[in-house]
């Protein structure tokens, strides 16, 4: 199978996926459900993927590979470092609280084995926190912020830029958040970043 082919019929199959999750829970949630859905086997889900918690470790891994790429592209732009987080602000809230990163985050809570939370925080927040201290170290250089220790401003940052908004969702108290919400709550969190750790 060609190369596009394949990344095209996994694209449908990971689709099925979410909505069969969204249906029936991830404990409910079967291969053979997913296959349906997506009209493809059984026998291919289980070549490409292992089993379910394979295929939702692809899930989980291509999620997060959307949120490294936005922090990669912000580091790479060239762009001053505080417009870039500026700008980084919104566009990181949208993907931490998207439909597909709560019905991961509700996966993971409902993995009896714990190895799709496992994955989430390696491919997650492992991975993105160090991006994220390299773009505040890079503001830092230009004299905007003053701080010591890189992992508690990321953690600072992320508190008032996220905060319990993900779990809310996760757990159905918090309705979704249109654009004109996250823009006010990622402003609010920069300019509350910027007093607590501004020069």
């Amino acid at each position: 199978m060609r190369e596009e082919t394949r990344n095209a019929r996994q694209e449908q199959i990971e689709q099925a996926a979410y909505a069969v999750l969204e249906e029936k829970g991830y404990a409910a949630t079967s291969m053979l459900a997913i296959a349906k859905r997506a009209r493809a086997s059984n026998e291919t889900l289980y070549n490409w993927y292992g089993d379910k918690t394979g295929l939702f470790r692809a899930l989980v891994v291509r999620n997060a590979a959307d949120v490294r790429r936005l922090l990669q592209d912000g580091l790479d732009s060239g762009e001053p470092p505080l417009a870039v987080l500026e700008a980084l602000g919104p566009r990181l809230l949208a993907l931490l609280i998207s439909p597909r990163a709560i019905q991961l985050n509700r996966a993971a809570a409902a993995d009896p084995t714990g190895e799709l939370g496992a994955v989430i925080s390696e491919f997650g927040r492992e991975t993105v926190a160090p991006l994220i201290g390299e773009l505040l170290a890079r503001v830092g250089g230009t004299g905007a912020l003053e701080f010591e220790d890189p992992g508690e401003s990321v953690a600072l940052y992320l508190s008032l830029l996220v905060g319990d908004l993900q779990i809310r969702r996760a757990i159905g108290r918090q309705s979704p958040l249109d654009d004109k919400a996250i823009t006010r709550r990622s402003s609010r969190a920069h300019a509350q970043f910027l007093r607590l750790k501004g020069r």
